[in-house]
């Protein structure tokens, strides 16, 4: 909940000096009980996004919210810089978002917002291009993975994961189509498969901006199918997300054209057609 009000914040959906929805509100909208919303809220007041937090009234979003958000920002939690962002980017007519993941967490949640303004009618864009490489389901993952590697045929952690990628890119196509029968906006969603695990990610968008992160490995537990398994794994949305734009001088120029180059050359080589289906 804290991540999804941070991110309207950072999009300008809610305003500098703007009430906030009341607990209530919230805790109708997320589903949650009213404790789970006090925690959130808390959070985002440590932050400086919120100010006068109580029980009987709404917050007020922050006059100058903590951390600015894009190119010139510093390096942001992928939750934090990639939703405003991926908003900006909505504002075009012709919408290009390219990514290189190893899931779809992050980029669902980034998509929230913008989907929100179109069907609020404060967005609309004529044309909108997304493609997603994601490694392949049968390629040998360097992570996430058990620690003490597989046993057999028999490989949980993998299985879980690639659940989690189909169910993710499933949601990801049906949102973006479904503004082709609402909206009447020409959609495009495309994903290939990569015959590795990407240790980054990278989203481009609109061909002007890259947003670039290190997977950080690390072991954890994890249980699955009533086991605890210990595996390395990385949880990308907490990866720091650096930011980077075409006219903002030589250096992110020449990052986002080598980046296109990069992310265009995979997509017609080594890639493959990927099927979201176990």
């Amino acid at each position: 909940m804290a991540d999804e009000l941070r991110a309207r914040i950072r999009s300008g959906a809610l305003r500098p000096g703007q009430r906030m929805p009341t607990q209530a509100q919230l805790a109708a909208e997320f589903g949650v009980e009213r404790p789970v919303v006090r925690r959130a809220l808390r959070i985002l007041r440590s932050e400086e996004l919120i100010t006068n937090v109580a029980r009987g009234a709404p917050a007020t979003v922050a006059a100058g919210p903590g951390i600015a958000a894009g190119p010139a920002a510093p390096p942001q939690p992928t939750t934090v810089a990639l939703a405003p962002r991926i908003a900006t980017a909505f504002a075009a007519e012709h919408v290009e978002i390219d990514a290189v993941c190893l899931t779809l967490i992050s980029l669902n949640l980034a998509l929230g917002e913008p989907l929100r303004q179109i069907h609020a009618g404060r967005l609309k864009p004529a044309k909108v291009d997304v493609r997603v490489l994601l490694p392949g389901r049968n390629i040998d993952l360097a992570f996430p993975a058990p620690v003490g590697g597989r046993d057999g045929a028999e490989d949980p952690v993998h299985e879980r994961w690639l659940a989690m990628r189909n169910a993710q890119g499933q949601v990801l196509r049906h949102n973006l189509l479904a503004l082709r029968a609402t909206h009447g906006i020409d959609v495009r969603v495309s994903f290939r498969a990569l015959p590795f695990t990407p240790p980054v990610k990278l989203y481009l968008l609109n061909g002007v901006e890259a947003l670039f992160a290190y997977y950080t490995v690390s072991r954890r537990e994890a249980r699955i199918d009533e086991e605890n398994l210990q595996m390395y794994d990385t949880q990308g949305v907490r990866s720091m997300l650096f930011d980077f734009a075409q006219g903002t001088g030589l250096r992110d120029t020449t990052f986002v054209e080598q980046s296109h180059l990069w992310f265009n050359a995979l997509w017609e080589t080594i890639s493959s057609e990927l099927e979201l289906t176990s």
